[in-house]
């Protein structure tokens, strides 16, 4: 089988390490892929967002399945269009991933089949944003519409920094059109977790748990990244909270994604927090989180592809999915200054002394002749498993401290709760 994946992140280098394992895949291509997913597939220069180029080389090459990794490309409808031009595809129809490109539709949807989430409201102009910032209870969550790289979230203790992030997204647009209309939250209390979870439309299989630290600094400090790091299991479930997640979040999710017409199929997403009064569903993403993929396919046991084939074809509830004990640890290697301003084109050094048994995923990276340089906010993504998330902790930053590149930035407390 010639399978496709689109992206070119550290999610997309644990896709391709863990479908490489797949004895039924004979070829595999990745666009626009990194230097570490070129040691793993052929990486053709097309960008995820160019759909007519990637429907073009998808038919020249009779791919056979096309894996859409990416938020915008899932947004704008590289699925509908692979599979109007006859070739399947893996991923939400733009319809269906909706659900992450606009948070009011995915509020809306929570509010009207009582879906367990913040109290909230939206709005497209930025003076009624502010005369509800001036009178609301804080702290205030103000939320992008669209995507926004994962950064369009501000957690506004004071007043005057809700009102700075209303102007910012709203009349700055700091986020172009995706700032535009606002989702406006009460803020939420409690540990958060990411919960992902395969669904074919009906069926609905949640993965280990993950916890994901989106703040660039240790102790939670700075500004909002992409993630600097996660650690898989996030939580020790116990059956009841299984169950309560289960009955309350998972499956009214899917059912109401298909009584709305947008039967979603795919990887979803869920970021929760568990609040005194239960889960409650903080956004959901239409794929795998990134750095959530990094920790949690290396403990997938299952073929990938079986479980890709068995979404696909509607089929789940006839699918064991198997995963090992244990734990898993990715801490980010980002480029000093990310996510503002920083500088890329530095060698990096020491990937020929990670210890065998860590995986090294490339995120922002780049081959030149025979030095890899970075070339992205977050570089690379140091994963190390273990019996116990301290022991995969402890292992992941061992093999961190021998890559070295100009102003490296890491986190030192991934895994640590907060």
């Amino acid at each position: 089988m010639r399978v496709l994946i689109v992206g070119g992140g550290g999610r997309e280098h644990a896709i391709a390490w863990k479908l490489k394992q797949s004895p039924r895949i004979s070829q595999l291509f990745c666009a626009p892929g990194n230097a570490g997913i070129a040691e793993l597939a052929a990486c053709v220069p097309i960008k995820a967002t160019d759909l007519d180029a990637l429907v073009r080389f998808a038919r020249s090459e009779t791919i056979d399945l096309v894996f859409v990794a990416p938020d915008d490309p899932l947004a704008l409808g590289l699925v509908d269009r692979l599979e109007t031009a006859g070739i399947r595809a893996f991923g939400p129809r733009s319809h269906a991933a909706v659900l992450e490109s606009s948070k009011a539709f995915a509020k809306d949807l929570m509010r009207r089949y009582r879906i367990p989430t913040a109290d909230y409201q939206v709005f497209d102009d930025v003076k009624a944003a502010l005369a509800h910032v001036a009178g609301a209870e804080l702290p205030l969550v103000v939320k992008a519409d669209g995507l926004a790289l994962g950064k369009g979230v501000v957690i506004a203790h004071e007043r005057e920094e809700a009102r700075a992030a209303v102007t910012d997204m709203m009349v700055n647009s700091r986020f172009g059109q995706a700032g535009q209309k606002l989702v406006i939250e009460s803020f939420l209390s409690g540990p958060e977790l990411t919960l992902l979870a395969f669904t074919d439309g009906r069926t609905i299989h949640p993965m280990v748990t993950s916890r994901d630290h989106k703040r660039a600094c240790d102790n939670d400090q700075g500004l909002n990244t992409g993630g600097m790091g996660a650690v898989a299991p996030g939580a020790d479930l116990d059956e009841n909270a299984w169950r309560q997640l289960r009955e309350t979040i998972l499956q009214p999710t899917v059912d109401a994604m298909r009584a709305e017409g947008r039967p979603f199929k795919g990887v979803l997403y869920f970021g929760l927090m568990l609040t005194q009064d239960g889960p409650k569903v903080i956004e959901y993403n239409a794929r795998f989180g990134d750095p959530e993929a990094q920790v949690v396919l290396p403990l997938l046991e299952t073929d990938l592809l079986d479980i890709i084939e068995a979404i696909l074809d509607e089929r789940l509830d006839q699918l064991e999915i198997r995963w090992k004990s244990g734990a898993a640890c990715c801490v980010v290697a980002a480029s000093g200054g990310y996510p503002a301003a920083y500088q890329t084109g530095y060698p990096i050094l020491g990937l020929d002394k990670v210890p065998s048994d860590c995986l090294v995923f490339h995120a922002g990276t780049r081959r030149e002749g025979d030095a890899v340089l970075t070339s992205g906010g977050r570089v690379l993504g140091v994963t190390a498993l273990g019996r116990t998330v301290e022991e995969a902790v402890g292992r992941a930053y061992r093999a961190l401290d021998v890559i070295s590149f100009k102003d490296m930035h890491a986190r030192r407390d991934i895994g640590r709760r907060p």
